[in-house]
């Protein structure tokens, strides 16, 4: 995966039960670096944690977080470094239900399934 031109970062975390909380901790921190005035904290920790359980899920050893930004709008994507099946569609509905969520979605590669969201840090209307 290549992110370029933008800021960007990549975290690793061992694919077990507290994952999800490591890396929702880590990519706040390096995200708030970032400046972004209308960063969602709330919504971006709870887009972190669906995306890490995911990824867990798939029964890899590991999980790495990659991040990106572009003006307005954080890329967020959880690889799980092991062939998975489709996410179920909680993980998608969660993320539907962030405010924040412009998009999501998953892919398989060589190197594993990811699974990532774009989060808009801009203004924006907020869903009823």
């Amino acid at each position: 995966m290549r992110i370029r031109n933008r800021r960007t970062a990549a975290l690793t975390f061992p694919a077990d039960r507290w994952a999800a909380n490591k890396a929702a901790e880590q990519v706040l921190r390096t995200v708030r670096g970032w400046g972004h005035q209308g960063l969602d904290e709330q919504d971006l920790e709870t887009a972190v944690r669906f995306l890490v359980d995911a990824a867990v899920r798939d029964g890899g050893r590991r999980v790495s977080m990659h991040l990106g930004d572009q003006e307005d709008k954080i890329l967020v994507v959880a690889l799980s470094h092991q062939a998975g099946n489709s996410p179920e569609g909680d993980v998608f509905d969660g993320l539907r239900t962030l405010a924040t969520v412009d998009s999501c979605g998953d892919d398989l590669a060589a190197d594993g399934r990811r699974v990532w969201a774009v989060l808009n840090t801009g203004p924006h209307p907020r869903r009823p």
